[in-house]
């Protein structure tokens, strides 16, 4: 299988990692893969394996004229265009609406050439502006299939483009993570004996994380044992920092930053919390229940309700309900026995959204007869979820 797959970048993100971790699987297994970015690969945080091909095309750019935009988009069509005829892969991969679009106009009039989309966020959510909407309106109708993450997402992409198919496919999670740049130790910031509140991402307004300070700023004086620690960085870092010192939590809420070893992090907290106000399909989330972290999250579109269990392996709570989410936070870190019990049956991620599970619904897509076929992996429900929320105890 001649494999080609095509992002803006390999920088710090979700869709990112994603791609990486897929490229390097399916090099692996003997593919000839190609990774090809708008981005200089100087910018890569994340790495692909030596067998994999990487192609820079070096055409990145910002400036917001609509014209200018207009020809750095077609730029970018024929130098990805050029590629696939360079290269002539079987299949050509792309990731996020953007590159959906580039590859639709570059993959046109090329027989026998697969050409795939996949959307990494929940639409909606994520306006792009009317050009753009339109853009993937029509393009995605000129692709064999455009991946979704969750059904929500694909009931959206259903009725709002032309896409032929929409099968559902969510993130595979790697287990145990592999340690890259930068390499912090948790012991700088995670005191011996304490008990870390832990939650991860871009510190920017759809996190929410200026929620889950508040709402910690309360529940510490109830359990003196429990740090809260958020990783990542992001324009409102310092906003959080203040609130944090404002609250008089500067020994009790810690903001280490961007990590590399984020297996290390997780294998150190006890307890995992998101509170986004929307995500597209959250892979931290993954990731810390396969290291055995019961979670608490916001029931926010999309991602969190196929993803943790209610009642099982942690609470969903309804989106933006910040009492809920304290109570549900108050009951977990109380009580020692229901976090054993959630976080045993947490590690079924593992296997709930491991790679070669994963990889084997690509797989299925990309080989003959195969658009259209693949399925959500273990559907838990369709539509919202009831919520019980749990009572402080």
């Amino acid at each position: 299988m001649r494999l080609l797959i095509y992002i803006h970048s390999l920088e710090n993100g979700g869709a990112e990692r994603v791609v990486a971790n897929l490229a390097n699987h399916w090099a692996g297994i003997g593919w000839d893969v190609t990774v090809v970015t708008v981005a200089p690969q100087a910018s890569d945080f994340y790495r692909v394996a030596p067998a994999v091909r990487r192609v820079a095309l070096n055409l990145t750019g910002n400036n917001a004229n609509l014209l200018a935009g207009f020809w750095r988009t077609a730029r970018r069509v024929h130098a990805l265009r050029r590629v696939l005829r360079r290269l002539r892969p079987d299949v050509a991969l792309s990731a996020m609406h953007t590159a959906n679009v580039v590859l639709s106009m570059a993959a046109r009039g090329m027989p026998g050439l697969l050409a795939v989309g996949s959307e990494h966020n929940f639409p909606p959510k994520a306006p792009m502006g009317i050009v753009w909407e339109t853009l993937r309106r029509h393009a995605y109708g000129r692709l064999a299939a455009v991946v979704a993450l969750t059904s929500e997402c694909a009931a959206w992409l259903g009725a709002h483009s032309r896409a032929r198919r929409v099968p559902v496919i969510p993130n595979p999670v790697c287990w145990p993570l592999a340690d890259q740049e930068p390499v912090q130790d948790p012991a700088l910031a995670c005191r011996p004996g304490r008990r870390i509140l832990l939650a991860v991402g871009r510190i920017s307004e759809e996190k929410n994380f200026t929620t889950l300070v508040a709402l910690f700023a309360r529940l510490a004086p109830r359990h003196p044992e429990w740090d809260l620690v958020i990783l990542g960085d992001g324009p409102l870092r310092p906003v959080l920092c203040a609130q944090a010192a404002e609250a008089g939590m500067t020994e009790r809420i810690f903001f280490p930053g961007r990590v590399g070893n984020m297996g290390d992090w997780y294998a150190r907290a006890s307890l995992y919390a998101m509170s986004s106000h929307f995500e597209g399909f959250p892979n931290t989330l993954v990731e810390a229940m396969t290291y055995g972290l019961p979670a608490v999250s916001f029931d926010c579109d999309t991602g969190p309700r196929d993803i943790i269990r209610h009642g099982v392996d942690g609470f969903l709570v309804p989106a933006g309900d910040a009492a809920a989410m304290e109570a549900a936070l108050d009951t977990l870190m109380r009580d020692a026995a229901l976090r054993a019990q959630f976080a045993v049956r947490a590690t079924d991620a593992r296997e709930r959204f491991s790679m070669d599970k994963i990889s084997r619904m690509w797989e299925a897509l990309f080989l003959p007869g195969g658009p259209g076929q693949a399925q959500a992996a273990e559907p838990e429900s369709s539509g919202k979820r009831q919520h019980t929320t749990p009572e402080p105890t």
